[in-house]
């Protein structure tokens, strides 16, 4: 079919604006997939890559939370089909290196070999220079050309809106409780952020039977949020000192405590949460060049604590996905309450906007291109 003409975001400035301009997709190669996307969910990695320049080549092609529907397929797919309805991650396997082998995908190492060689056409463009399509991916577009590793078919009575949102808030936030803590039954948890994956990981915490569950934030209405999740305790950390409040609640300290937001003041507090030989897991997104002060012997040594940091949830899409769509279906899993407000692609920079406000559920989720 050759290139196509969408209307796609793309960021120039690194300022956290987006322009609306035309792009060009190729048709897919090999183990591609090209996705009609029906929703992309707006994230705080994406707003942080399009404020920060980080030395990726501009202009960016940003968007990871994709669902759609399958519109052409590369000659060597297998598995999906035209017109499947499809969920896209950020998570790049080679499928070959000991770590995927070994079902560790989310620490593979060659991940660049889901993409196109140098030699090979570029899968976008613009005026005939090569667009760069973050994570493989670029779902902040009519149109979405990704290899056959980050697609998962889901069933079609899922609404794409809370698909897109499963394709990295769920996998990150009830990823780090299922996967990494693997939070048992009686533990007691606190989730550090009551932002999106903040409410997948306590409604998680809920899911695997956790007896405090524990959410801090500065905003009111967020842990109200919290608590319609699965919070048994809120803790609001603009009137109280959050470690002293959790450290009381929790009878000295939980067993898990999760850091969402990416700070090292509140990933310390996080650590020191903790309970003796209690775990600490470090999965918001921080600034390059961010340090922790430690004592090492305090925080870490004498307690016998943990500090783990984590990349989406260790997901395995193709394992992972499958459960959260039995759990949503089911009822057991709360994702409409994650899509804050449906846009379209012209009031993208709005919906950033909202989301660096905070309070609330500050997802919104692209749905009209």
């Amino acid at each position: 079919m050759g290139r196509q003409n969408v209307r796609a975001a793309v960021v120039r400035d690194f300022d956290g604006r987006f322009a609306i301009e035309g792009i060009e997709i190729d048709s897919p190669l090999g183990a591609e997939v090209l996705i009609e996307v029906r929703a992309v969910g707006l994230c705080h990695s994406d707003l942080h890559l399009a404020s920060t320049n980080m030395g990726i080549p501009a202009p960016l092609l940003l968007g990871h939370e994709i669902s759609g529907v399958i519109s052409q397929l590369g000659d060597r797919v297998s598995g999906l089909a035209v017109g499947e309805h499809v969920v896209a991650t950020l998570i790049q396997y080679c499928g070959r290196c000991s770590e995927c082998l070994s079902g560790a995908g989310h620490r593979c190492k060659q991940g660049a070999q889901t993409l196109r060689t140098a030699s090979a056409p570029a899968r976008v463009e613009q005026a005939g220079s090569g667009v760069t399509q973050m994570f493989g991916l670029g779902g902040f577009a009519e149109l979405a050309l990704v290899h056959e590793n980050q697609v998962v078919k889901i069933p079609a009575e899922i609404p794409f809106a809370q698909a897109a949102v499963m394709a990295c808030s769920t996998l990150t936030g009830a990823g780090a409780v299922f996967n990494c803590a693997k939070v048992a039954p009686g533990e007691n948890v606190v989730i550090l952020g009551a932002g999106g994956v903040g409410l997948n990981a306590i409604n998680a915490a809920r899911i695997a039977g956790a007896q405090r569950i524990i959410a801090v934030d500065l905003a009111e209405d967020k842990l109200e949020l919290a608590r319609r999740f699965g919070a048994t305790h809120t803790v609001n950390a603009a009137s109280q000192d959050p470690v002293d409040a959790v450290l009381e609640l929790s009878g000295g300290g939980v067993h898990h405590a999760f850091e969402m937001i990416g700070f090292p003041a509140t990933s310390l507090q996080a650590l020191r949460m903790t309970r003796t030989g209690g775990h600490a897991y470090l999965i918001g997104l921080h600034r390059p060049g961010s340090t922790l002060e430690i004592d090492v012997m305090a925080d870490v040594i004498g307690p016998q604590r943990s500090l783990h940091g984590l990349y989406m949830g260790s997901s395995a899409p193709q394992r992972d996905v499958p459960r959260y769509v039995d759990q949503y279906l089911s009822g057991t899993l709360e994702l409409d309450a994650l899509v804050a407000n449906e846009l379209s692609l012209d009031q993208i920079n709005d919906g950033f906007a909202a989301m660096a406000s905070g309070g609330g559920v500050d997802r919104g989720v692209i749905t009209s291109f």
